[in-house]
């Protein structure tokens, strides 16, 4: 799997858990929503993204394909 499609699973993965943990727990974990799409976007203009470092240090990416420019 590509290092840019495991990126959007991971996101989209936290979106969803977050929603439901905000319906079904605290209101509160919606901020993890906030935080996720605010990387999305500013990935989009600035090349710089957390998860894929993250992702990198841990071994995943070997086949290439990077979202966020690298």
């Amino acid at each position: 799997m590509k290092l840019e499609n495991i990126i959007r699973a991971l996101a989209g993965t936290l979106v969803l858990v977050s929603l439901a943990l905000a319906h079904y727990v605290d209101p509160n974990w919606i901020w993890l929503a906030v935080f996720v799409g605010f990387n999305l976007l500013q990935s989009a203009f600035t090349g710089f993204c957390p998860a894929e470092m993250l992702l990198k240090k841990l071994g995943f990416g070997k086949g290439g394909g990077s979202c966020c420019g690298g």
